[in-house]
């Protein structure tokens, strides 16, 4: 792969398009009803603009940082997007495994399709990202699972307590689990690349992919005429369960999905090591606001948290603006899952290297040598 011409995050984009079926194209890049969300997400970051400092003496640049006592190369990773081995083969391993190589976090999501022992044992210091189940028995049994694979950092996902609105999905002919019909043969025999280097090598080395780690047990195939992914219950799901499995997990515990002051104090009481603030990039309530604008208040909320943030990233300076607010450290899911889907972990890397090199040169440029210098004083809001 010629990586000559791939030169910002945004160009996987158009080439990762022209290799999928539309209904997989649709799940990554889509977001919920109108995507105002989405949009919100991007525009949050147009409105805060640098103050560079000049003559600083930036020839020492350092941009690692550490979470949970690990020490990471740079403050952003890769978040959790399901079902990501659908457009890249074995892709949770090849995201994950591009991570370790690259010294940054990856979360491995709950709706993946490989079981999270494979991937656990390919890159140890994967973190885990779950969807609580709706009753007590099934959260231990998944815990233990999850414990006993070998994963240290639990992130629990709480913003989607019912399933989102599938509009834009059902308009492109995607569903979960993907129905079989004539448009998404048609669809799939138009890709071949993705046909044959994808679905059908997954076929003949691993059988049907499954939902394999959103309970304890193995769940629903990926192409089902009738079954529906398992979302009974978790629309009960309270603090007290939040709690449980603080007491059951005695590693890092990560809540994602906050976007509330009050929250991300609720989430500190009730042990809290993380806080992710985000709103699922768009993918969850429409017309929510960006995780960037309440990304200052929540960061003062919890000082004794560790407040990272998701949701628009796609810059080295959307990072700067980020750490600014009060993040520790930043994740991206739809432009690694686009590198994925064009070159696999080498198209990871590229795009780890993408982002790398441009928070280098925007660090040097702002007069900063560490992205612990990164505040609210090099930062000016648009109108103030």
């Amino acid at each position: 792969m010629n990586y000559s011409k791939i030169l910002c995050l945004d160009d996987f984009q158009p080439l990762a398009r022209s290799r999928l079926p539309r209904q997989l194209y649709s799940y990554i890049a889509n977001g919920a009803d109108d995507e105002q969300s989405m949009a919100r997400n991007r525009e949050a970051f147009g409105a805060l603009a640098f103050t560079p400092r000049v003559l600083q003496g930036v020839a020492e640049r350092e941009q690692g940082v550490e979470i949970f006592g690990q020490r990471y190369a740079s403050p952003f990773g890769i978040s959790p997007v399901g079902l990501s081995a659908m457009w890249c083969y074995r892709g949770d391993i090849v995201l994950a495994k591009a991570a370790q190589d690259c010294e940054i976090p990856a979360v491995m999501s709950g709706a993946s399709l490989i079981r999270m022992e494979e991937v656990a044992a390919a890159a140890p210091g994967t973190w885990f990202q779950a969807y609580m189940p709706g009753d007590e028995k099934r959260i231990v049994e998944l815990l233990d699972r999850i414990k006993a694979a070998g994963f240290r950092t639990l992130v629990v996902t709480v913003d989607l307590p019912v399933q989102v609105n599938p509009e834009r999905y059902a308009k492109n002919g995607f569903s979960t689990p993907l129905r079989p019909s004539m448009r998404l043969a048609f669809d799939g025999i138009s890709h071949p690349r993705w046909l044959m280097g994808t679905f059908l090598r997954t076929l003949a080395r691993h059988g049907m992919p499954h939902f394999e780690n959103w309970r304890a047990e193995r769940g629903a195939p990926i192409l089902s005429s009738s079954v529906k992914r398992d979302m009974v219950a978790r629309d009960h799901l309270c603090w007290d369960h939040f709690k449980m499995v603080r007491k059951c997990w005695d590693g890092p515990l990560v809540i994602k999905g906050v976007m509330r002051r009050e929250d991300a104090e609720m989430a500190a009481r009730c042990g809290a090591d993380g806080i992710i603030v985000s709103n699922h990039g768009g993918r969850q309530l429409d017309g929510a606001v960006s995780p960037l604008d309440v990304l200052p208040e929540i960061a003062d909320a919890v000082p004794g948290a560790t407040v990272m943030m998701d949701s628009g990233i796609r810059r080295g300076t959307d990072v700067m603006k980020a750490l600014s607010q009060g993040a520790r450290c930043v994740f991206n899911g739809r432009s690694f899952n686009f590198a994925a889907t064009v070159g696999g972990i080498d198209g990871v890397k590229h795009a780890v290297s993408i982002l790398r090199a441009e928070l280098d040169r925007d660090m040097a440029l702002l007069g900063i040598n560490h992205v612990g210098e990164i505040d609210g004083t090099l930062i000016r809001r648009k109108g103030a």
